[in-house]
């Protein structure tokens, strides 16, 4: 297969499959997120174990990447979602009948297996542009990104109708949005299970023997210590890495924030509304902008538009102002994390992708988790603004690889990024 024998109508299939299964995913994940806290404390009957399920995602998240990457890498990405989607539809049947039950521990494995199922399936955006030439590549995972909205917008109207519906079954109300989960994620199989045909694996192949000129499946797959030596992987795992770790900390941390100066829910839910739009809504500016001005240069404006959110953040109270900073902190991460993610895809060949990139989301993931754990701690030592501070110094190291970056390339000049 080369680059010319795929037709544009496989590649918008496959973009289209990636871009609805994705959706239905989201929508799935904020719809079960919303009540999990709630539903954990109720089962348990202790207030102190409402974070213990999602931790639990985020571990069976960051322990699955690797061998269900590997498995992306060896049998294909149709398969490897595939089974991500099974995981994630187990997950969500176990935490339906766990809280029928009554059972804590049933429901921490749901969560779990929800988790593992994550693994493969965030890398949906990296699935949807090896299909395409590396000059489109960013436009895509800024589409795949865009898809993270509806999850946003849907996930949470689908809550109330859902536990109404098992009042109305006279069953379990909060079982409801793991109920819609579960069909959700059904959805989202079928659809990849249906139609990610041919493998994007092959095209991918393809795509990129057209470019290369070589085999790049019949060429021996770089072990992970050689590819995460490569200064381009470094640079693109250090921007995902800092740009999750650094959103992740003060967006945990506003709402509370807004709480203790005596904010409303209805102005904590337009911050963090106005958070949601800055880090999906402008995805396919960002794709353009990459492919228009690089990644480099996009990696930088994340990392100084993460550190402008962090010195508004302190500066008052008002709903507008904090409105505005974090909008900037998920505008900066969209940077981050699309530059990154197509930095780090046109890195790798075909036949490493899989584990390398289910690498990094592990590395992303336990960011994540640390920065969830941390947030606490800073504000309770240090109020907001030692939050700020921190957060300031994570965007600012983000320019420090990317100097050091720019001296690796000096003695040997590499393709351009």
């Amino acid at each position: 297969m080369t680059v010319t024998a795929v037709p544009n109508t496989i590649r918008r299939r496959i973009t289209g499959t990636l871009f609805t299964s994705q959706s239905l995913f989201s929508a799935a994940i904020i719809a079960s997120f919303t009540l999990t806290p709630i539903i954990a404390a109720d089962l348990s009957g202790s207030d102190s174990t409402a974070g213990i399920p999602s931790t639990l995602t985020l571990l069976g998240r960051a322990a699955a990447a690797y061998p269900l990457g590997w498995l992306m890498d060896k049998a294909g990405r149709r398969l490897g979602l595939s089974v991500g989607y099974m995981l994630a539809l187990l997950g969500a049947v176990t935490a339906v009948f766990a809280i029928l039950s009554g059972s804590f521990s049933g429901f921490l494995v749901g969560a779990t297996l929800v988790g593992m199922g994550r693994a493969p399936i965030d890398q949906s955006r990296y699935v949807a542009a090896e299909v395409y030439p590396q000059k489109r590549q960013a436009k895509v995972i800024g589409l795949i990104v865009f898809a993270g909205t509806i999850g946003a917008i849907v996930g949470p109207l689908l809550v109330v109708p859902s536990t109404k519906l098992m009042i109305y079954w006279e069953s379990a109300a909060n079982a409801g949005p793991f109920v819609v989960a579960a069909l959700l994620y059904l959805l989202a199989l079928s659809a990849v299970f249906l139609f990610l045909r041919p493998d994007p694996k092959l095209i991918g192949a393809a795509t990129e023997a057209e470019e290369t000129h070589t085999d790049v499946l019949a060429a021996p797959a770089r072990p992970l210590r050689q590819i995460f030596r490569q200064p381009s992987v470094i640079l693109a795992t250090s921007s995902l890495i800092i740009g999750q770790l650094v959103m992740t900390m003060v967006m945990i941390i506003t709402p509370l924030y807004m709480n203790r100066n005596d904010h409303s829910d209805q102005a904590i839910s337009m911050v963090i509304m106005a958070h949601t739009l800055g880090m999906f809504g402008l995805s396919g500016v960002t794709g353009w902008l990459i492919d228009r001005y690089g990644r480099i240069p996009l990696i930088i404006a994340g990392s100084l538009v993460l550190a402008a959110s962090a010195l508004i953040v302190p500066l008052s109270t008002n709903v507008f102002v904090l409105a505005l900073a974090l909008f900037l902190l998920g505008l900066g991460w969209n940077f981050s994390f699309v530059a990154g993610s197509s930095l780090l895809s046109n890195s790798l060949s075909a036949n490493e992708r899989g584990r390398a990139q289910g690498t990094s989301d592990m590395m992303v993931a336990l960011a994540s988790g640390l920065a969830g754990l941390l947030a606490g701690v800073i504000f309770n030592w240090g109020s907001i603004l030692a939050v700020a501070a921190v957060s300031l110094a994570f965007s600012l190291s983000l320019l420090g690889v990317l100097f050091w970056f720019r001296l690796s390339r000096r003695p040997a000049q590499a393709p351009a990024a």
